[in-house]
């Protein structure tokens, strides 16, 4: 699910306006929907469609951060990544990744980061990629790293 909420960077519509008050109804059952999830134990997997968008794409990790009104710091995380990548490999032929993902092993397909702090007691930190993640490795490839 896409989490959709009444907050100071998601209100682009004058107070009082019908679409306001649509974007309110919305942000509630978003609220509604996470807090059913979270009780009953249902597994959910996280997403946005502002990947596509390169002025927005940036934001995803506060918009993933947010996701801790719902879940833990550990529970968001575990989200975005290993039960993102169960719903994928459940996606069959059209899963866009041939290999094992959302773990961490040998000849599985991993992307890693090292954050300059610790995001399960302070998730806040994925907010900003540039500052705080100090080495990114794709494919086995070393894209950046601030250790050397």
């Amino acid at each position: 699910m896409q989490p959709f909420l009444d907050d100071e960077d998601a209100n682009p519509y004058p107070e009082g306006s019908d679409s306001r008050r649509k974007q309110l109804q919305v942000a509630e059952g978003t609220d509604i929907a996470y807090g059913l999830a979270k009780r009953y134990n249902i597994k959910t997997a996280w997403g946005t469609d502002i990947l596509y968008d390169p002025g927005k794409a940036a934001r995803r990790g506060a918009l993933l951060s947010k996701m801790v009104r719902w879940y833990t710091p550990a529970e968001v995380l575990k989200m975005a990544t290993h039960d993102n990548a169960e719903l994928l490999a459940m996606s069959g032929p059209r899963n866009p990744y041939p290999g094992k993902l959302g773990v961490v092993e040998e000849g599985a397909l991993a992307d890693l980061l090292l954050v300059d702090g610790n995001p399960l007691e302070d998730i806040s930190l994925i907010e900003n990629a540039a500052q705080n993640f100090v080495v990114i490795m794709k494919d086995g490839k070393v894209y950046k790293n601030l250790l050397s």
